[in-house]
């Protein structure tokens, strides 16, 4: 029981630094925020712990796949604020992600 409170105090933390990064307006801060590497390195601790190495090497590739999401996603965010609200660019983003998601599960099958 211990353990899911330690994880569920690191979480918060991670939500509290990400909204004091953006009311304080530290752009550089705030942008960095949403590619921290801290949950990625959390998640890997995770599946170390609870994966044989096959599933492990399995799930590494799966998240090869959501970086290249995660980066597609905040470039068309970047990308469209040019021209459109940012809770709208955001809301074409998650479009873009799901599509770019679809056509991989309908490549790789």
């Amino acid at each position: 029981m211990l353990d899911y409170l330690i994880k569920f105090i690191m979480g918060g933390a991670i939500v509290v630094l990400a909204t004091y990064f953006s009311k304080t307006k530290n752009i550089f801060l705030s942008g960095i925020i949403t590619t921290l590497p801290i949950i990625t390195l959390l998640n890997m601790m995770l599946q170390i712990k609870y994966m044989n190495a096959q599933e492990f090497h399995l799930a590494q590739k799966s998240g090869i796949l959501g970086a290249i999401g995660l980066v597609l996603f905040i470039a068309s965010c970047y990308v469209l604020t040019n021209w459109v609200k940012p809770s709208y660019a955001i809301g074409f983003g998650i479009v873009i992600l799901f599509l770019y998601f679809w056509t991989y599960r309908q490549i790789a099958g």
